[in-house]
């Protein structure tokens, strides 16, 4: 299986959608930034912070970081990494989602460099998503273009572990001497990660691996049965969806083909045929792009299957069908190019069930799959397809609406390709909705943007909602213990640092589903969920961390919960 992180940026994991690609399945996940206007050239550089707020901030925000806080050169991590952080996200060429940073006006030195006094052009209701993951300032030339840093290496660490070495054949941690919080490594002297994308089970059940982090598939449980093997499944922010790319001259830009489409899928039979198998209780997912919860309207999306509505639909807007029963207009048949990311068993049985009963209703479909990184990495961030499919992992926080689906998140090269709106849908009004949701403070009130919006991408037939995924981790119980405490985390497996070994080979190894082919935390190198759980969360240290029950907590980087003050 393979996973995507269909939008998440590393340095903004709690307000990013990641996407993800499971082994032979799948999944994705989603950025949420307020702005892709082009970034500012005038952005402070990190080596001469300023000591003075603006005066017309509408938000400040006060951080004072831990007096013992430092990187693992024992150097100690200071305003000037916030510095860095914020003018790598808004300023590198192709970043993923500026997300809430545009909305920095500076950040300075406050009383001392271990005080960041953060400022905002307007109140930013989700700001405890920001900082999320911060840069060594010297460990980059140029905080404003670091596009060209980490290929193969992340050489800086504030966390419990380090990197001691990483290639496209694995990964090995060790514990950070230098760390100074509570979640010091005790027991085992290594984390290795390797990747096993078609393998992992058959690499669990042998031994070869401690741990995988599979997504969930009809027949999971059958193929993990093992008595040495431990499986623990829940439900979280993972969501999967069938997504229409509007871009440009594409057949979805027509919004009566996206409608006739929608309306073409019977997907209470799809449902049956493709999920059910995996969850025989589960139901389709009408929320739209994010599971149950307070922000999910009601009565929208689901099945609309009606064929002869379909059928209206189109001919009204000038179609008709060839010879070969394909709709046409001005010469030209309605072709899509699906893509999926190859070896995704389920996906792949999707396209097999879906793509001739499509073409009886007019629609011919062709499979254009790749391997995920191709999807994840180069695909999606680019918007090279026509109708992709993909799992989605939600953070706590629905900021990550922004980044994904507003229209100045379109990334062209107007905006250096910045922002998460792959699809290039934009409706003005639910746009506004999202940006107003990001400076509403009263969550009712900005439970109501969030729905008005989500409503609006039913209304314009965005994307089809599917099925809310469980989240899977398995084991060998004689190889590892104490590993089921964060499995429904969005930051997935984070607590590696209290498992246990119990062979007494001195490391824990986890069977990775997909694996990044680059490390930039900025760019397209991070869209993808297996980038983030591999890389990102291990080193990177930040504000808050999101917990088990999709919530946030401050880090042990902090002195102080932060003092927040609006004008």
């Amino acid at each position: 299986m393979k996973r995507n992180t269909s939008k998440l940026l590393a340095l903004a994991a709690g307000v990013s959608l990641i996407v993800a690609a499971c082994g032979g399945d799948d999944s994705g996940t989603t950025t949420e930034a307020p702005g892709t206007e082009a970034p500012s050239s005038e952005a402070p550089s990190s080596e001469a912070p300023s000591t003075d707020a603006p005066s017309d901030a509408a938000m400040t925000i006060t951080y004072d970081l831990a007096d013992e806080a430092v990187w693992d050169d024992g150097s100690p991590i200071t305003v000037a990494d916030f510095q860095c952080t914020w003018n790598a996200v808004l300023n590198t060429p192709g970043s993923i989602s500026t997300s809430g940073y545009d909305k920095i006006i500076d950040v300075v030195a406050g009383d001392s460099d271990k005080q960041v006094i953060v400022t905002f052009s307007e109140v930013y209701a989700p700001w405890k998503g920001l900082f999320g993951g911060l840069v060594k300032s010297d460990s980059v030339a140029d905080c404003n273009d670091i596009s060209g840093d980490f290929a193969d290496s992340i050489p800086f660490s504030g966390t419990e572990w380090k990197m001691d070495s990483w290639s496209t054949d694995g990964v090995t941690y060790v514990p950070n001497e230098a760390y100074w919080g509570p979640r010091k490594v005790s027991g085992y002297d290594q984390l290795v990660m390797v990747p096993k994308p078609d393998t992992e089970i058959a690499a669990l059940k042998a031994g070869e691996v401690d741990f995988i982090y599979p997504q969930f598939y009809a027949g999971i449980e059958d193929e993990l049965a093992d008595p040495n093997v431990s499986t623990k499944i829940e439900f979280g922010g993972d969501y999967e969806a069938l997504y229409m790319n509007m871009t440009g001259d594409r057949p979805f830009a027509d919004p009566a083909v996206r409608e006739a489409f929608y309306k073409s899928i019977d997907l209470d039979a799809l449902f049956a045929q493709i999920y059910t198998p995996i969850a025989p209780t589960g139901k389709l997912l009408t929320c739209g792009p994010i599971v149950p919860g307070d922000y999910c309207p009601e009565g929208i999306f689901g099945n609309k299957y009606d064929q002869a509505a379909a059928d209206k639909v189109m001919t009204d807007a000038g179609y008709a069908k060839g010879s070969d029963g394909i709709w046409a207009k001005d010469g030209k048949a309605v072709e899509i190019k699906w893509m999926i990311n190859a070896g995704n068993t389920r996906r792949e049985n999707t396209q097999a069930y879906l793509i001739p009963l499509l073409a009886k209703a007019g629609f011919k479909l062709t499979a254009d799959n790749c391997d995920a990184a191709c999807v994840f990495q180069t695909r999606l961030p680019t918007g090279d397809y026509d109708l992709a499919m993909y799992i989605s992992t939600a953070p706590p926080d629905p900021a990550y609406l922004v980044s994904s689906f507003t229209c100045d998140n379109i990334p062209t090269a107007e905006n250096d390709n910045q922002g998460q709106n792959s699809q290039g849908w934009c409706n003005e009004e639910a746009s506004q909705a999202l940006h107003d949701s990001d400076k509403t403070v009263d969550e009712a009130a900005r439970a109501d943007l969030i729905k008005s919006a989500i409503t609006a991408m039913d209304t314009d037939y965005v994307l089809i909602p599917l099925f809310q995924f469980p989240k899977s981790g398995a084991y060998r119980k004689d190889l590892v213990g104490n590993v089921e405490g964060e499995l429904n985390n969005f930051a997935a497996f984070n607590d590696t640092y209290q498992w246990t070994d119990l062979n007494g080979d001195g490391k824990v190894i986890i069977g990775a589903e997909q694996w990044p082919e680059c490390l930039n935390p900025v760019t397209e190198c991070a869209n993808s969920s297996w980038y983030v759980w591999t890389v990102a969360n291990v080193l990177m240290p930040g504000v808050y961390r999101t917990t088990n029950d999709q919530k946030y907590e401050l880090t042990e980087l902090m002195k102080s919960e932060p003092t927040v003050v609006t004008a």
